[in-house]
This record gives structure tokens, C-alpha cells and sequence, in this order.
């Protein structure tokens, strides 16, 4: 008999990577998604296949997660505001709403055999400096996004049956592209501006293509005894550059480019650590797709499509 899963906030940059991977795996997948951003025609593809349904909601409305939620072993929750920018734009308090409080009213209509698979952030590590940063460094997050992030996973690490992820800072190609991401933003620029100016260029980030974000959900579902209450940091030690490296990379990929390294602006979430990802490793996940790929893939994917503003937003 086919798992069901149910997924919050999957017509996202996410989401729609995981969407086809479950699917082809042989999974029952139920989308919930408030599609504020106009995104519902990235889910299209999956129309017609009797294994994908799709229900219409805010994460923040109890009374219609109710009817939906029961009945699926599996609930991954990626519902939230995704990153600084858009936490800044709508404000601490409905960003609190948005990534914590409801992330505590999904949590309280799961009954205890439901596994919880909840997507967070490296961002919740705040300023890390001379360390490396495992699943035990304390939380110190600078950011609203940060913030509510950190309280929800505490949130979410406080039931039985669940696993929070902090994902590296992601990047790559997906149905639901965002360009405000810091790779695809720098790729988006030199393809058509040709000039972007770049600030705190040796600050270092490790880096996970959307599709790797995708595939180690999948691989938690199929290791989840082993693998439910705990926090993993998922990324991989050679995805690890500079701002500097970054824009190196896409120069080799775009001509007649120019980047320009100065002293303004600041990364309000400080994001400047390594990390430690050998506890995920250690179970045998791996990632498959190298900045060089996500960046080639990113180039030939600008150059096709006609670019709107819906990209721009989480």
C-alpha cells in the first residue's frame, strides 16, 4: 500500500523539486498551499497523476488543516517566509505567525504516528566565528528570519517522530525559480546586466542545489527509524565558498562580465560559518549536483525563459 505524504508550502522553490521525486517513488502526495505568490501553475505537471492532490490554504488556518492533515503518515512542513528579505517586507509579526505560531498549530492537530519532516535553516546558527558548526553548536540567530525559524524548530524537536533539517544556503534550478537567492541572483545579473557589485566577498557559505534539498527528504522517509528526533545539518564540505569563489565560477560559465567587490551592505543573518555535515554523511547521504552543474544549468535556463517579477519572491 502506497505512503501518503502531506506537504505544506510545496508549490515553492522546494517544493516543486520534491513533488516529482515522491511521486516517481511511488508515494500518495497531497499539496497544501495558500499559493500567495501566484505559483499554482508550477503545479500543473502533476494534474492528471491520480497520485497528486492539491488543496487550497493558509498554513495559518487551523480549522482547514484539520480536515486535511489526518490520514498521511508522512507531513513535511515547509510552509514559512523563506529568508530576510521577505520576513523585512512583512513584518516580525506576521512573520511570527507565518513560521512559528503555525508551525505550533500543525504540530498540535498530528497525532504521534505521524513523522514530521520540517525544512530549516542554517541561518539559525547567527555569527560563528573559529568553529565549525555542528547539530550542537548553540542557536544564536540575528535575523527575524532567523529567529522564528529557530522557534519553530525547537518547536518541531520537541514531539516524538520528527526531523528538522538545516539546509545549507540553496541554490539551482527549479520549476518554482527564485532569483533572489544568492547564486541564482549573481547568475541572473551577469547573464543580463553584466555587472553586479558584491559585498563582504570573503564571507563563506556552504551550498545545496535545490534537487539535493529535495532528495534528502526522501531519504530521511526511507531511513526514518533511524533518523526521526534528531537535527541534521545538510549540505557538503566541498560546497563551501566565498562569495569571491562564487562569482569566479559564474565568470568561467559568462563572458564580458563584471563584478565589483566593496565594502557597503551587510548579510543581516551573518552567514560567514562552516559547517559540519558528517552527521548526515554518516548515514550515507550524499550530495550529487557541484556549483559548477547548478550554475550551467542556471545559464542555459535565464537565457530560455522570460523573466517576471514573480521569480524575485520566496
Amino acid at each position: 500500500m502506497k505512503k501518503s505524504i502531506f506537504i505544506t508550502g510545496a508549490a515553492g522553490y522546494v517544493g516543486t523539486s520534491l513533488i516529482p521525486l515522491l511521486l516517481e517513488n511511488g508515494y500518495l502526495v497531497t499539496v497544501y498551499d495558500s499559493l500567495i505568490f501566484n505559483n499554482g501553475d508550477k503545479l500543473l505537471p502533476y494534474i492528471s497523476n491520480p497520485d497528486f492532490h492539491f488543496i487550497k490554504g493558509d498554513i495559518r488556518d487551523t480549522k482547514l488543516l484539520k480536515k486535511h492533515i489526518g490520514g498521511h503518515e508522512i507531513v513535511i512542513h515547509l510552509a514559512a517566509y523563506v529568508g530576510y528579505g521577505i520576513c523585512r517586507e512583512r513584518g516580525e509579526a506576521e512573520s511570527y505567525d507565518v513560521n512559528t505560531l503555525a508551525t505550533k498549530g500543525l504540530i498540535d492537530l498530528l497525532s504521534e504516528d505521524q513523522y514530521l519532516l520540517f525544512g530549516s535553516t542554517g541561518s539559525n546558527y547567527g555569527e560563528v566565528l573559529d568553529e565549525i558548526c555542528t547539530e550542537e553548536t548553540p542557536l544564536v540567530p540575528l535575523s527575524i528570519y532567523g529567529r522564528t525559524k529557530t522557534e519553530a524548530e525547537y518547536l518541531v524537536m520537541g514531539r516524538n517522530n520528527s526531523t528538522a533539517f538545516r539546509f545549507a544556503t540553496a541554490f539551482g534550478l527549479s520549476p518554482r525559480l527564485r532569483l533572489d537567492l544568492l547564486v541564482n541572483d549573481l547568475t541572473y545579473k551577469a547573464l543580463t546586466q553584466k555587472y553586479a557589485v558584491i559585498y563582504e566577498s570573503h564571507f563563506l557559505r556552504t551550498f545545496i542545489h535545490v534537487r539535493d534539498v529535495a532528495r534528502s527528504f526522501l531519504f530521511a522517509i526511507q531511513n526514518q527509524s533511524v533518523m526521526k528526533d534528531n537535527v541534521y545539518n545538510v549540505g557538503s564540505d566541498y560546497m563551501n565558498f566565498s562569495k569571491k569563489e562564487v562569482c569566479e565560477l559564474i565568470k568561467d560559465k559568462i563572458n564580458d562580465v563584471l563584478f565589483h567587490y566593496a565594502d557597503i551592505g551587510e548579510d543581516v543573518d551573518k552567514r560567514n560559518y562552516k559547517v559540519s555535515y558528517e552527521k548526515i554523511h554518516s548515514l550515507g547521504f550524499e550530495t550529487t549536483i557541484t556549483m559548477e552543474e547548478g550554475i550551467s544549468e542556471l545559464v542555459k535556463a535565464i537565457e530560455l525563459i522570460n523573466i517576471n517579477s514573480s521569480y524575485h519572491n520566496s
